[in-house]
C-alpha cells in the first residue's frame, strides 16, 4: 500500500509508484480522507492519481478512511510503500515505521528514494507556488495541472 494525501498528486508520487509496481505484484494507492489542511477534495484527488497512472497496470487506486494500518491488514498487504526526500522525511517515516510496526506487526515499511528530477518537488511546494500564479506544469501530470489551475481560479 502506498498511502498519503496526494494534495496534489506529484512527479514524485507517480515516480515512487511506477517503481514500486515494478517491485510488487500489486501496488494499492490509498489516498486520505479531506481534513482541515486539504487543498483537493479526496474524491478528485483519487481521481487525479488513477488518471496520472493509468497506464500502469497493477495499480489501484483507492480512497481510505481510519488508519492506513488497519487498511493493510483488512488487505492482507505485506509492505507500506514510503518516500523519503529529505533527512527531514527520513525522520518522520522511521517514526511512522516504528508506530506502523507496532499496529499491524508482519507489515513492513518499505522506503524509496526519489529520482533525481522529482527530488525536491512535495505537495505542498506545488500549491504554494501554485497559489502564487506560478507555474507548476513540469511537477505534476497535465490533467494534475488543469485542476491545480481550476483550483486557484476558484472554479
Amino acid at each position: 500500500l502506498f498511502g498519503g494525501s496526494f494534495d496534489p498528486v506529484t512527479r514524485g508520487h507517480e515516480d515512487l509508484v511506477r517503481r514500486g509496481a515494478r517491485l510488487f505484484d500489486r501496488i494499492v494507492v490509498c489516498v486520505a480522507p479531506d481534513g482541515g489542511s486539504t487543498w483537493l477534495p479526496q474524491a478528485l484527488r483519487v481521481d487525479l492519481f488513477r488518471q496520472a497512472v493509468a497506464d500502469v497496470e497493477n495499480v489501484e487506486v483507492e480512497p481510505f478512511e481510519g488508519l492506513l494500518t488497519d487498511v493493510a491488514k483488512s488487505r492482507g498487504a505485506a509492505a507500506l510503500l514510503r518516500g523519503v526526500r529529505t533527512v527531514r522525511d527520513f525522520e518522520y517515516e522511521m517514526e511512522m515505521a516504528f508506530a506502523n510496526r507496532d499496529l499491524a506487526p508482519g507489515v513492513e515499511t518499505v522506503v524509496l528514494t526519489p529520482s533525481a528530477d522529482t527530488a525536491l518537488v512535495s505537495s505542498s511546494l506545488v500549491r504554494e507556488v501554485a497559489r502564487l500564479g506560478g507555474d507548476v506544469s513540469a511537477w505534476v501530470s497535465p490533467v494534475v495541472d488543469a485542476a491545480v489551475k481550476r483550483r486557484v481560479q476558484g472554479a
